[in-house]
């Protein structure tokens, strides 16, 4: 067999990698831990989630359609997603400057604020809303100072702000610092040799490298508060078309029995959260190919 015709046969029978498959690794073992990773996601995500999607199709889609589009349910959609989306964005500003002074500064009682970050991770939710309830309404410690203004935040949507923002806020904070402890600092001292302002090494150099981060934790903030519903039932007020939100609906369908209208409400709530979270996750894809991140 000549040297070329060897050449093809080898071509013909050399076996093509699938762009699907991932390149080759020191450490075996991609099909077993592979299989493990697909079988557990099955059985904790997605089987339930195909569950409530075909107890939802129960209704049908004329029967989803009409409860989705009910006054009621829409009133409580709105609060839940433009509430939370609210509270996800002022979480990225104010937890960007939480984890900036953590990591760039040094002062007493540093280790202790930066332990009650993680505080509404670990705090029940129903002790959390309490708490806020109390001193957000217009006799406690907070509310009162707004009372003469006739501004009333506890049992207003105002209260439903103010308790996603406090179980957001650790999301950005711990997605954010890690990036900021790696950031070379030497990086910023040249941006400031080469005539940059404060604000142009902000804005041109720091924020591009934690742009992927922060959407991330945003991501994570809004997904958070969307479900929320502990904290939120006891400052929220929980007036239906102006403080209920959705997920609390959803208890009352299910104490009424209705069940298939809490699985079409859940199956709305689901399919609105995948949207916006695959739009994150697309934004953030784009900034790390942008940035130069990936």
């Amino acid at each position: 067999m000549s040297d070329a015709a060897h050449n093809g046969w080898a071509l013909r029978t050399t076996p093509r990698r699938s762009q699907w498959f991932p390149k080759p690794s020191a450490l075996p073992g991609f099909g077993i831990t592979f299989g493990f990773a697909v079988t557990y996601l099955s059985l904790i995500i997605l089987i339930p989630l195909a569950v409530l999607v075909a107890r939802a199709g129960e209704l049908g889609l004329d029967g989803i359609w009409r409860v989705a589009t009910t006054p009621r349910v829409l009133a409580a959609l709105q609060v839940s997603f433009f509430i939370s989306a609210a509270a996800a964005l002022i979480n990225a500003l104010f937890g960007t400057i939480v984890a900036w002074v953590l990591v760039h500064y040094d002062f007493p009682g540093k280790r202790l604020l930066d332990a009650a970050v993680d505080l509404p991770f670990a705090l029940p939710t129903a002790v959390a809303g309490i708490a806020l309830a109390a001193l957000y309404a217009t006799n406690g410690w907070i509310g009162s100072l707004f009372a003469p203004w006739d501004i009333k935040i506890a049992f207003t949507p105002l209260g439903i702000l103010v308790a996603l923002i406090f179980i957001g806020l650790p999301f950005v904070v711990r997605t954010v610092q890690p990036v900021l402890q790696d950031l070379d600092r030497e990086v910023e001292e040249a941006s400031a040799t080469l005539g940059a302002t404060r604000t142009q090494t902000v804005v041109r150099v720091v924020l591009p490298a934690l742009t992927p981060a922060l959407l991330t934790g945003v991501a994570l903030a809004f997904a958070r508060a969307v479900g929320e519903y502990g904290s939120v039932i006891f400052i929220a007020g929980n007036m239906p078309f102006v403080s209920e939100i959705a997920p609390l609906l959803i208890v009352t369908k299910l104490e009424e029995f209705d069940y298939a209208g809490a699985a079409a409400i859940a199956t709305v709530m689901l399919g609105i959260s995948f949207v916006t979270l695959l739009a994150i996750n697309a934004l953030q894809a784009f900034s790390r190919r942008r940035f130069g991140h990936a």
